[in-house]
């Protein structure tokens, strides 16, 4: 293969097999957008066709750049693989091919003439509506059933949620059974895979007074007539400039067609080199506008309807939302095409400009997850506040902000302070601590399948954290990942009594000697392990497990019960 895997590459390939290898469901795997998702999906095809050479995959997806590229990536790390296209917009219909990427509206109606299929992957999965039984994904998977009962099938998304639905994994009759793996955005981050998102609040905002919703969102034609009150967007354009003058490439999303092209036509007018992308540009303008702007030809892109999923530019150092949405799916997407790295162009991180009180509705991107949204509940508490001075959004906790030094009056106490950032959490500095002792025990909740709770007593500080051995889905792969770190790779016990009895009694296993510690919300979470070797702490055995003295018996009644109130 020509590219090494990152390390959450890995892990995601992993937790399908894992998946598989215990249960016959339909898994979801969550990256975030600019993670990878085409090599993991090249990397994944590539590992089983070299074991089970005789399965054949379809790789499906609803633009022709996203199946470009995941063709691309396959062809760059597998020269030699079987690989065909079907899509109309790419004038290609090869239906015979062992790994055949398609888009699902050339081949919705065509299952008998792809033939029998025994994987399934879908692309951008968080389109498809399972709720219906008459949508072309619903129609293509029926009739790859009749013809395969026992077909898999693997899903790939940065959102996985839908406004009426939720999670893809709740709802009527949802495709996917479970989410088994999902990477932390602030993590990807701090690894440089991911670019810094930084933000502010527009000084003109979009007045949604009387705005309706519809299916889930704001009525297009009354945003439409909110962001041309009061000269709205004409000062949002002068401000977007102003903010804009040392940054190489902004994408701007507009309420409508009409909108964009409208926005397009002010920065024109200022002298900037700007173009508009919508659902009717013609297709071989669509190819040339996106392949300027990638080049770096076109300073500006408006947009309306598009450029939300399936666009890879890199250079896209700024992001103005000229629009309100109460989708947090639509929300994420967008910011997500500021994720992308380019150091070859110096982008150090991506600027978000806000004028329909996005940030402020949804929160940080990093904080909506899979344990954040559920079915009709929506996306958690808007935790943030605006600077006076600068308009920088910021953590709401905050008491000087961070961009200009602004110092903010002290609050009344009963006012509670919010544990999330802006866009991301990372004002929240994680912290390494070193570990004195490590206590296992066992973990039992009323209602619930037993844990085992990890007690790392550093200095006079005891951290806690959970692995769930007997959970399904998200809390077992993080188990399995737990345990993988520790026994390199050994197969991860069923039960926490079997697990206890491996770690207390036969002590073979590697500690570490700090862990990073950031918080969340009320909590205290672990983000990673340093198994360095290192004298006086647990690490010291790491080299030698069998030499690890074993314990004569200990008693944890003499650190405090915590009982939390997270579902795992």
């Amino acid at each position: 293969m020509a590219f090494e895997l990152r390390w959450y590459q890995r892990e995601a390939i992993d937790a399908i097999y894992q998946y598989f290898s215990a249960a016959n469901g339909n898994p979801l795997v969550c990256v975030s957008t600019g993670g990878g998702k085409s090599v993991i999906i090249a990397d994944f095809i590539h590992g089983v066709l070299n074991k089970w050479p005789d399965q054949r995959f379809l790789v499906l997806s609803h633009v022709k750049e996203i199946i470009e590229q995941n063709h691309e990536k396959i062809v760059a790390q597998w020269p030699e693989a079987p690989t065909g296209i079907y899509s109309a917009s790419m004038n290609s219909r090869n239906t015979d091919a062992q790994i055949l990427f398609a888009s699902i509206q050339s081949v919705h109606k065509r299952a008998e003439e792809l033939g029998h299929c025994d994987l399934l992957v879908i692309d951008e999965c968080h389109l498809l509506n399972s709720e219906s039984s008459e949508t072309m994904y619903s129609r293509l998977i029926a009739g790859l059933r009749d013809m395969n009962p026992a077909l898999k099938i693997i899903g790939f998304t940065a959102t996985p949620y839908r406004m009426k639905q939720g999670l893809l994994t709740e709802g009527k009759q949802p495709l996917f059974d479970e989410i088994v793996y999902e990477t932390d955005i602030q993590r990807l981050i701090d690894d440089g895979f991911l670019s810094p998102l930084r933000s502010k609040a527009g000084k003109k905002k979009i007045d949604l007074t009387g705005v309706r919703t519809r299916q889930g969102d704001y009525r297009t034609s009354d945003m439409e007539a909110a962001v041309n009150k009061n000269d709205v967007t004409e000062k949002a354009v002068t401000e977007i400039i102003q903010y804009g003058q040392e940054r190489k490439a902004w994408l701007i999303f507009c309420v409508s067609v009409a909108h964009a092209e409208q926005v397009k036509e002010l920065l024109v007018a200022e002298g900037v080199e700007a173009e508009c992308l919508t659902g009717e540009t013609p297709k071989d303008d669509r190819t040339r506008i996106l392949a300027n702007y990638k080049a770096g030809k076109i300073k500006a892109l408006t947009s309306q309807g598009v450029l939300t999923t399936g666009f890879d530019a890199p250079l896209t150092d700024m992001i103005a939302l000229l629009r309100a949405t109460k989708s947090p799916g639509l929300y994420v997407q967008i910011l997500g095409r500021g994720l992308r790295i380019s150091p070859e162009t110096g982008k150090t991180d991506c600027l978000v400009l806000d004028y329909g009180g996005n940030v402020e509705r949804h929160g940080p991107i990093d904080r909506i997850t899979v344990d954040h949204i559920k079915a009709g509940k929506g996306s958690g508490e808007p935790p943030v506040k605006e600077c006076p001075e600068c308009f920088e959004l910021i953590l709401a906790g905050l008491q000087i902000c961070p961009a200009c030094h602004y110092e903010f009056p002290e609050r009344e106490k009963h006012e509670a302070e919010a544990s999330s950032a802006a866009l991301l959490a990372n004002q929240i500095e994680p912290e390494w601590f070193d570990v004195d002792e490590i206590i296992y025990t066992l973990h039992e909740k009323t209602g619930k399948p037993p844990s085992m709770q990890v007690s790392y007593r550093c200095g006079l500080e005891t951290i806690r954290e959970w692995v769930c051995f007997e959970y399904g889905g998200y809390a077992r792969q993080k188990a399995v990942i737990w345990w993988v770190k520790r026994f390199n790779h050994e197969p991860c016990p069923e039960f926490t009594d079997d697990a206890l009895n491996r770690i207390n009694v036969v002590r073979d296993m590697k500690e570490p000697c700090r862990i990073e510690v950031i918080q969340d919300g009320r909590w205290q979470r672990v983000r990673a392990y340093d198994f360095t070797v290192k004298a006086g702490t647990p690490s010291e055995w790491n080299d030698n497990p069998a030499g690890r003295p074993k314990p004569e018996g200990f008693n944890a009644d003499h650190f405090d019960v915590f009982d939390t109130d997270i579902d795992f």
